[in-house]
C-alpha cells in the first residue's frame, strides 16, 4: 500500500471515528470569512463574546476575561454582574457555569440611545440559550445582559 493510499484511508477512518462523515470532509477546504466594522455595535458585541469565550475556554485565570469586561462593560454593569455571579454561582456574561461550544450574535434593533442584540449560545447539538445584550450607543459599552432586553425590564 502506498503512503498516499494510507493517508487517505487514515483520514477516512479518522473522519468516521469522529463522526464527521463525508459532508464535513468535503467542506473542509471551503474558505470561510468573518467580517465586521469597528463602528458597528453588533460587530462590537460579537467581538466581545468571541474574545470572552476564548478567554474562558483558554482558562486564563481571569486576566483576559477581566480586562475584556473592563473594556466592553460599563462600570455600573460590572458591579451588577459581580453581584449576580455571587448570588447565582455562575459566569454572568454567559449566564452559565460552563462554556458554550458556539455563539451567534443577531441584531435585535436600535434606538437613539441603545443597540440591542440577541446572543445565542450553543451548548450541545440541541441545547441553546438566548441572551439579550444592550449596548449604549454613546459609550459603546454593554450595560445589560439578560433574558429580556433592558427596555422590557
Amino acid at each position: 500500500m502506498s503512503s498516499k493510499t494510507r493517508t487517505v484511508l487514515t483520514a477516512g477512518v479518522l473522519a468516521v471515528a469522529l463522526g464527521l462523515g463525508a459532508t464535513a470532509t468535503a467542506s473542509a477546504g471551503t474558505p470561510r470569512s468573518v467580517s465586521g466594522k469597528p463602528s458597528d455595535n453588533i460587530t462590537r458585541i460579537a467581538t466581545f463574546y468571541g474574545a470572552y469565550i476564548d478567554a474562558v475556554t483558554d482558562e486564563d485565570s481571569g486576566n483576559l476575561g477581566t480586562a475584556l469586561r473592563g473594556h466592553y462593560l460599563t462600570p455600573a454593569f460590572q458591579k451588577q454582574l459581580t453581584a449576580w455571579e455571587d448570588r447565582e454561582h455562575a459566569d454572568g456574561v454567559l449566564r452559565a457555569q460552563n462554556v458554550p461550544l458556539a455563539w451567534k450574535v443577531t441584531d435585535n434593533g436600535s434606538t437613539a440611545r441603545r443597540t440591542e442584540a440577541v446572543v445565542t449560545l450553543t451548548w450541545s447539538r440541541n441545547t441553546t440559550t438566548k441572551l439579550v445584550v444592550d449596548m449604549a450607543r454613546d459609550s459603546r459599552q454593554i450595560f445589560h445582559i439578560g433574558e429580556k432586553g433592558a427596555a422590557a425590564k
